[in-house]
């Protein structure tokens, strides 16, 4: 019994019984291809075991690392783009109050972690440094290469400042860096300069990586307990093993997805009710658009954060193009409920629901539009969560990433890859005049002028 629970009985009108049962032969293959390497993207399937078969060695070292941080640094800058952070981010928000980064350094259950590297905006960074301040800090720089733009110049300004503000010894101490294991530009640098540092698994792209150090250091520093993190999705391994649409509800997810997905619903909202999990739809969508979108294929990820934006998207969903579907992800207990106080008068009309919790009504408007959407044509799943803890994340992690795996076979793509991601580098180098892009130069300087 998984636990979690995947409610699709509000696709009745969209799909039909035989439906899923057709879909079988074919989750059947995709499945095979997943397990047996036999599909496209072979290399990187190490995802699949990587709750139980991770190195428990580096494991103890990135618990240390994080205690070490939050011993000598109030803020952990973490620098990186996509997978190298948006996992992380995802997991910190998820876990810790709506306004955590605004509570006092004693009321925080570790370090105060900010992102930097996502961006090439001098505003960001600028503000980013504003809010450090004084404070002590230290950086976990993540990238393979060591060569990707955007955190390559935020680690050059943020090791610039701890050098700064305690020296070239002191700051090697305060730098860990999270790259490849034998090679590349960080690689080089971190040996030669003494840096504390952490494997990018090879076996495992970027949006797949939140599980091993590229994700599990910010999130230990933070102050979240990743032993449960891992049990999470250790115990997920283990429950969607099965390739029987019946018997495992992230394979029924992903069948049934692209069942929409061919009849014209091209594009997915992730919807939530808990403003803490928004970043956790900004992970999902690099996680299905950077699998799934290729050979001008695959289905759109979006995101909508209820009951905030069927103020302005509710509309649009309600009544705009039939292209769309919906999966919630609802949190069934809320970390914290609060009573609807009673009043005198009933000015604002709402004395109907004293003595009711605000999470009553979350809920109740979860199922309102629900309804409401579904009679508007518009198919909603709901994969429903108990808490907002560390083993319900780990396990919510695995879901997605064993659907969107069986659901790129499905689609027939290679769901590992991503050859576009880089189309848009080779046009900013030319731009840049990066060495080596002389010719790249001249011709896209003859599109500008154009």
């Amino acid at each position: 019994m998984a636990y979690i629970s995947f409610d699709s009985s509000n696709l009745t009108k969209f799909v039909h019984d035989n439906e899923l049962g057709e879909m079988q032969a074919m989750v059947t293959a995709a499945d095979s291809e997943l397990r047996n390497g036999t599909g496209a993207g072979a290399d990187f399937r190490d995802w699949i075991d990587l709750p139980t078969n991770y190195d428990k060695d580096e494991f103890s070292r990135i618990k240390a690392a994080a205690k070490k941080i939050q011993s000598d640094s109030e803020v952990l800058v973490v620098i990186g783009i996509g997978g190298s952070y948006l996992g992380a981010r995802a997991a910190i928000d998820f876990l810790n109050e709506a306004f955590y980064t605004a509570l006092p350094a004693s009321e925080r259950k570790g370090a105060l972690v900010l992102f930097a590297g996502n961006s090439i905006s001098s505003s960001y960074v600028h503000d980013l440094i504003h809010v450090i301040g004084d404070r002590d800090f230290s950086v976990n720089v993540i990238s393979k290469s060591g060569t990707t733009t955007e955190p390559s110049i935020a680690f050059r300004i943020f090791k610039d400042k701890l050098v700064e503000k305690y020296g070239e010894a002191e700051a090697k101490k305060r730098i860990y860096a999270t790259t490849d294991r034998a090679r590349g530009a960080l690689k080089t640098e971190s040996d030669a300069e003494g840096y504390e540092e952490f494997v990018v698994p090879d076996g495992i792209g970027g949006r797949f990586s939140v599980l091993s150090a590229v994700g599990l250091l910010p999130i230990a520093a933070s102050g979240a307990d990743i032993d449960k993190l891992m049990q999470g999705a250790a115990d997920a391994s283990k429950d969607y093993t099965s390739d029987k649409i019946e018997d495992n509800d992230a394979y029924r997810y992903a069948a049934l997805r692209n069942i929409l997905y061919r009849k014209g619903k091209t594009t997915e909202l992730l919807e939530n009710y808990e403003p803490t999990m928004a970043s956790f739809a900004e992970w999902w969508k690099q996680l299905m658009g950077e699998s799934e979108g290729k050979d001008q294929k695959g289905i759109y990820p979006s995101s909508a954060n209820f009951s905030t934006d069927l103020h302005s998207l509710g509309q649009y969903i309600q009544e705009g193009r039939r292209n769309l579907m919906e999966t919630v992800v609802k949190v069934d207990k809320p970390n914290y409920d609060i009573d609807i106080p009673k009043e005198d008068s009933d000015l604002d009309q709402i004395g109907y629901l004293e003595g009711k919790t605000m999470d009553y009504v979350n809920t109740q408007a979860f199922r309102a539009v629900t309804l409401a959407h579904t009679d508007g044509d518009v198919p909603v799943m709901a994969v429903h969560i108990p808490d907002q803890t560390e083993y319900s994340l780990g396990y919510l992690i695995y879901f997605f990433e064993a659907a969107v795996g069986i659901s790129g076979y499905l689609n027939g793509i290679n769901p590992f890859n991503q050859p576009g991601v880089e189309a848009y580098k080779v046009n900013m180098f030319a731009l840049l005049g990066k060495p080596g892009f002389e010719k790249e130069t001249a011709e896209i300087q003859k599109r500008v002028q154009k």
